[in-house]
């Protein structure tokens, strides 16, 4: 449908297809909100007792608790922030994502934040769209090449829906989802923005975000400091980004079960809470709105960029489920806001808007995390209906960007990616998709030990010992894939089990010898494991590794 421009029917089915998503995600974005807000009640019991009560972090925890439990044991690429694993899924597996993500992402998201975690919405409606638009593309049999442009489309129409920012939502996806433009795909994209704020406005009316105080650039001085507060996002954009993932690191390392690590996470945050920063919690657009509006004092906005910053790391990093969206907005407000005070204080007769900085500092502080300037300046531009605020505002958000990419080549989405061996940014310089040019059949491990069926547990036990393996693939005696057992299996045998097929797990997934590197690094996130069983004509030929593909994968990258 989206591959033959030569016949316009495609062109024009693609279009209804489009719009279709647009749709569904703009229900889904109102549901979302509705669900947070269902939450927030349970949990909080509408925030006028428990956000000064000690029992907070209890309450909080058992929230993080649910949410490990319910991406460990039902969807695992619902944890996190959302965004890359929509680029990992457009770029190593044809766009292809499991439709229970969009079920499993709002129900983990939405308890997250409705209890208190530090997080945005943002990256979850993404996601939830995105997942929305590959099931609607695998339903209706598209090829890879046609999918990845649905999942473009749910991520436009989530961020159209959120903010009600339609023309921010469609270059969103096209700047950080598809990392490029085609007229095809910005036609999709913009008509499933639109469709989605059609939906969005109907239910939760025609307002923005935020409320944006009118401001005015006063005197041309300004550009340059407006230039300075860009270069401090630069920095605090970096900040962010690392912080995010050193605390991520820090809890991966903990000798905890994973459904725990949230819990403990959420809990900090609570405490945090409890500590004066109440406002750290959340989405947090009331606090955003405050310092726009000048409310809030400078001491408590300084506290709060520190605060924020820890309690995201703590929420995510952790293993909660959120985006990084709002979080990067608040803190660039917060940042802007500081800024703001002190060159009103240093020039008062230049800078008689102080709140203007506030403003401008949202959109930098999120381009120098994500990597989007366009996204920041026309969601910012779209917010305000101002364009008095346009100049001052592409100042600092290009000074931001060019400084932060400089500095740290990584964007806050792609670096998860990279963290996994996909140096995304380097496929997209040569202007192609590695992941679907490298074969898994090029990175076959060979020979692969397996064990058979009937054989007696005392065998496997010798097996075990001798290969110093931790998990075997189970075949019968022509070869043909049977399951797969580990020494845990063998570890909880039964006196009655005997057999290797008494204690092995038959519901196993593999991979052909001839399909790409990213349908075997798909099944190894969504499983979370390191090899994977390769298959040619029903019988087991050996096995892919996660270092084989990804020495494989930067090879072909890095090659001239």
């Amino acid at each position: 449908m989206f591959s033959a421009p030569s016949k316009p029917r495609f062109r024009a089915q693609g279009a209804l297809i489009s719009i279709i998503v647009g749709l569904l995600t703009g229900l889904g974005a109102v549901g979302f909100r509705y669900l947070i807000e269902f939450f927030q009640r349970v949990f909080l019991e509408n925030g006028y007792i428990t956000l000064h009560s000690w029992y907070l972090p209890l309450v909080m925890g058992v929230a993080g608790l649910i949410v490990g439990l319910l991406i460990y044991y039902f969807a695992r690429e619902a944890k996190g922030h959302g965004v890359p694993e929509v680029m990992l899924a457009v770029a190593t597996n044809g766009g292809r994502i499991r439709g229970r993500v969009a079920i499993l992402k709002s129900l983990a998201s939405a308890i997250c934040i409705g209890s208190g975690g530090s997080a945005g919405r943002e990256g979850p409606i993404v996601q939830i769209g995105s997942a929305l638009g590959s099931a609607l593309g695998q339903k209706l049999g598209l090829s890879d090449r046609q999918i990845p442009l649905l999942v473009a489309c749910g991520a436009s129409a989530g961020i159209a829906a959120t903010f009600n920012a339609p023309i921010a939502g469609a270059l969103f996806s096209l700047e950080v989802i598809l990392l490029g433009f085609t007229q095809t795909a910005f036609s999709y994209v913009v008509l499933s923005s639109v469709a989605a704020s059609v939906v969005g406005r109907a239910f939760l009316g025609d307002t923005p975000a935020f409320t944006i105080p009118q401001y005015s650039l006063d005197h041309r001085v300004e550009f340059f400091l407006y230039a300075g507060l860009g270069l401090i996002a630069a920095f605090v954009g970096i900040l962010f980004t690392r912080s995010l993932y050193r605390l991520e690191d820090f809890f991966d390392a903990l000798p905890i079960p994973e459904p725990v690590k949230p819990a403990i996470g959420a809990s900090l945050v609570g405490v945090l809470a409890l500590l004066g920063l109440p406002q750290v919690m959340g989405v947090g657009y009331q606090t955003i709105t405050q310092v726009l509006e000048g409310e809030l004092a400078v001491k408590l906005v300084l506290l709060l960029i520190v605060g924020k910053l820890l309690a995201t790391g703590l929420t995510l990093g952790s293993g909660g489920s959120g985006g990084v969206f709002a979080p990067s907005l608040f803190i660039g407000s917060m940042v802007g806001g500081a800024y703001g005070h002190f060159v009103h204080w240093l020039a008062p007769e230049i800078v008689t808007s102080p709140g203007g900085y506030a403003l401008v500092g949202m959109a930098a502080v999120f381009a120098a995390t994500a990597h989007a300037p366009v996204t920041a300046i026309l969601i910012l531009f779209e917010l305000t209906g101002d364009y008095h605020i346009i100049l001052p505002l592409m100042t600092s958000t290009v000074v931001a960007t060019l400084v932060s990419s400089k500095l740290y080549r990584e964007s806050v989405y792609t670096v998860k990616l990279k963290r996994r061996g996909i140096d995304l940014l380097a496929a997209v310089e040569k202007h192609e998709d590695p992941m679907r040019t490298v074969k898994v059949v090029d990175t076959l491990v060979t020979p692969f030990e397996t064990v058979e069926k009937d054989w007696p547990l005392t065998k496997l036990a010798e097996t075990f010992k001798a290969t110093g393996l931790r998990g075997l693939v189970v075949t019968d005696s022509e070869k043909h894939l049977q399951g797969i057992v580990t020494v845990a299996d063998l570890e909880g045998a039964r006196p009655e089990q005997t057999l290797v097929q008494d204690v092995m797990t038959s519901e196993v997934e593999s991979v052909q010898a001839g399909d790409c590197a990213g349908a075997a690094i798909s099944v190894m996130g969504r499983l979370q494991v390191g090899t994977v069983p390769v298959l040619q004509d029903g019988v087991v030929v050996g096995a892919v590794n996660r270092h084989a593909l990804m020495k494989a994968y930067q090879e072909h990258v890095h090659s001239s």
